[in-house]
């Protein structure tokens, strides 16, 4: 009754049919492991909210390179006092989001406007300043962020200068952003779309650790600047991608078994509608 199912043309639709199970199958195990993943780091973020911080040089390892005793001018890549900057390794992903603490002096002059942020729906900017610590190595610390000014796209928002003399920041691990992109000076400051941290380690001639850190609320020289929180990741679009694709697989072998069953009863007879001669 099936043999129809060994000729060439329905040989080839059943390879047809499995070579597109297989790749909606693999689709929906894609969006199952993105699923799992962005469900263990919403829970790391989580659990760092009531953990203690621990020292930063207990935590991740450090950039290899030493500066000599003195900082580099900011605005000029390889004039700082060991050239280009170096960036450490990045941390074990399970160090991520981690809550740490960093005691260094802050440079004042080295401010980092990051543009293009968004909180609670307001559009602003980032203000990151990098943290010289004690070995000559630096972390780039996300002070937190303010909004533009009203009106004028040309103009900076006011930026409440970073404290002087030691300070003991506590904040979470964030990673560094991947892109090439432009570094531009505007009126005194470095601005940049994304925290790459290798292009801004050449610029200020810092060696930077391989992770920045979002400083936590009420931290010195954090004043009118918002704390920046830890990004959860939405998981249910994921999670609805994975049913998407494997009804889709599960419908697609459906369809395959209906055109084989169809094929195997043969033609259906049309009924004859008797013809009312008398009308």
């Amino acid at each position: 009754m099936y043999r129809f199912l060994l000729t060439p043309r329905w040989l080839g639709l059943a390879a047809l049919t499995m070579a597109l199970v297989g790749l909606m199958a693999l689709a929906g195990q894609w969006q199952h492991d993105r699923y799992q993943a962005r469900t263990a780091t919403n829970a790391k973020i989580s659990a760092a909210r009531t953990a203690p911080a621990t020292p930063i040089e207990a935590t991740v390892p450090g950039p290899p390179a030493r500066p000599r005793p003195g900082d580099g001018p900011v605005g000029a890549a390889g004039d700082g006092p060991t050239g280009a900057g170096a960036v450490g390794p990045a941390p074990d992903a399970d160090r991520l989001w981690s809550p740490v603490s960093v005691t260094g002096r802050y440079r004042a002059d080295a401010d980092i406007l990051v543009r293009g942020r968004r909180s609670e729906g307001r559009l602003g900017f980032e203000v990151l300043t990098p943290l010289t610590l004690a070995d000559g190595t630096a972390i780039l610390v996300d002070r937190g962020w303010v909004q533009v000014t009203a009106g004028d796209a040309r103009s900076r928002p006011a930026v409440p200068r970073a404290p002087a003399g030691p300070v003991t920041v506590v904040g979470r691990l964030a990673p560094g952003e991947r892109g090439a992109q432009p570094i531009d000076i505007f009126e005194g400051r470095i601005e940049v779309r994304q925290v790459t941290l290798a292009p801004l380690a050449e610029r200020l001639g810092l060696p930077l650790y391989g992770v920045y850190l979002l400083a936590d609320q009420d931290q010195p020289g954090a004043a009118s600047l918002v704390a920046v929180p830890s990004p959860e990741q939405s998981t249910w679009q994921n999670l609805g991608y994975v049913i998407q694709w494997w009804i889709f697989a599960a419908m697609t072998v459906f369809g395959f078994g209906w055109l084989a069953r169809r094929e195997a009863r043969g033609p259906v007879a049309r009924a004859v509608q008797p013809v009312d001669r008398a009308a």
